[in-house]
C-alpha cells in the first residue's frame, strides 16, 4: 500500500504539500494541488483517516439523518449536504432513522462512535424527547436541524418558509375557484406541520372564508394510512371538498392513491396542490401543481451553518435559523373551474 511520502516524492512536493491538498486546510496554488492529484491517482493512494483523525482528533466527517430517504425530498437535501460539505474538504454519512425517535437516538450514537463532527438532523415525527437533543447539546455536540424545527430548543435550523408556502397554494386554489379545501395535514407534533396547517387557515381568512373544521384531516406520514384515512372521508361526507391541499410528500403520495381507489379523478372531480415534489414530472397525469421547496438549498446551507460551527467561524453562539422561500408550480391538478 503507497505512502502518503511517496505521493510526495512522485509529485515532486513535500508531505505537508501532499496534506494540505487532502485535507484542504491550507490553500494549495493549482499547478501544485494537478500534480499531488495524479500522484495520488497514478499511486491509488488512499488516507488512513482513522490514523490521522487519531492524531488530530479531526475526522472531517458530518453526519445527516433523514427519516426516509426514499422520499424524493430528502436526497435532494442529502445533495446539497453533500455538496457543501464536500466544498470545505468533509465527507457526508448519511443515515435512516424510518421517522422513529428511539431509531434517531442510536443513530446519534453510531455517528458519535465514528467520530463526526457535526450532525445535521431532520427531526423523527414520532415522538422524540427535546430533552435527549438538549442534553447532545450540551455535551457539544454541534447539530443543525433541517426541514423539523424543535419547539423550545436553542439550536441551529435551516428550513422553508412553511406557513407561507401554505398559505400561496390555498391562495392558488382559491382564486381558481374552489371554496370547499380540504387540509391533509401530518403529526401536529411537527412544527413545521403546524405553521403549514396556520397558513391554510389565514389564505382562508384573508379571503373571507370561514374555515370548515370537518375539513382538516390529520394523519401520520406513511401513504397506505393517509389514502386510507382519506378514502373513509371522501366516501362518507355529508359534502365532499371540491380541492384538497395536502401539507407534505407523503400525504400527498396518500391523497393520490385515495382519489384513484375512490374513482374521483384530479381535477375533474377535486383540485389538488400539494407540498412538495413528489417525484418526476412526466410520471403523473395530470400534472400535481406543488409547494416546490429548495431542497437542495436547505441541505447546502444547513451544513454551511454546522461546517462553520465546527471550523470557528461564527463566533456568535446565537442560534442561528435560516428561512428560504418556495415556489408554487401551476401544473393541471388545479385547473380553472
Amino acid at each position: 500500500m503507497p505512502t502518503i511520502k511517496e505521493v510526495a516524492d512522485r509529485a515532486g512536493v513535500a508531505v505537508g504539500t501532499v496534506s494540505h491538498v487532502i485535507t484542504g486546510s491550507v490553500p494549495v496554488s493549482e499547478g501544485l494541488k494537478r500534480k499531488v492529484l495524479a500522484a495520488i491517482r497514478e499511486l491509488d493512494y488512499h488516507p488512513n483517516h482513522v490514523a490521522r483523525s487519531l492524531k488530530t482528533s479531526k475526522t472531517r466527517t458530518l453526519g445527516i439523518i433523514v427519516p426516509d430517504m426514499t422520499i424524493p425530498y430528502f436526497p435532494k437535501v442529502i445533495r446539497g449536504a453533500e455538496a457543501a460539505a464536500r466544498r470545505r474538504g468533509y465527507a457526508l454519512i448519511a443515515v435512516n432513522s424510518d421517522d422513529d425517535g428511539e431509531r434517531q437516538s442510536e443513530l446519534f450514537s453510531l455517528l458519535r462512535s465514528q467520530r463526526v463532527e457535526g450532525i445535521l438532523l431532520v427531526m423523527a415525527a414520532a415522538p422524540t424527547p427535546v430533552s435527549r437533543l438538549s442534553r447532545f447539546l450540551e455535551a457539544g455536540v454541534r447539530i443543525v436541524c433541517v426541514d423539523r424545527i424543535p419547539d423550545r430548543v436553542p439550536v441551529d435550523a435551516v428550513s422553508v418558509e412553511d406557513l407561507e408556502g401554505a398559505a400561496m397554494a390555498v391562495r392558488h386554489l382559491l382564486e381558481r375557484g374552489y371554496r370547499r379545501i380540504a387540509a391533509v395535514t401530518g403529526p401536529q407534533s411537527l412544527k413545521n406541520e403546524r405553521q403549514r396547517l396556520l397558513g391554510y387557515y389565514q389564505a382562508l381568512e384573508q379571503a373571507g372564508v370561514a374555515p370548515d373544521e370537518s375539513l382538516i384531516w390529520t394523519g401520520n406520514l406513511r401513504p397506505g394510512d393517509i389514502a386510507a384515512m382519506c378514502c373513509e372521508r371522501l366516501l362518507h361526507a355529508d359534502s365532499r371538498p371540491d380541492a384538497i391541499f395536502s401539507t407534505n410528500g407523503p400525504t400527498g403520495l396518500g391523497v393520490l392513491r385515495a382519489l384513484r381507489i375512490c374513482g374521483l379523478p384530479t381535477p375533474d372531480d377535486i383540485g389538488l396542490v400539494t407540498f412538495d415534489e413528489l417525484t418526476a414530472d412526466d410520471l403523473f397525469l395530470p400534472a400535481i401543481t406543488t409547494i416546490v421547496q429548495p431542497a437542495y438549498d436547505i441541505g447546502y446551507g444547513a451544513a454551511d451553518i454546522l461546517l462553520d460551527r465546527i471550523e470557528g467561524v461564527a463566533k456568535d453562539e446565537t442560534p442561528v435559523t435560516l428561512r428560504l422561500p418556495a415556489a408554487l408550480k401551476i401544473r393541471d391538478s388545479s385547473r380553472q373551474r
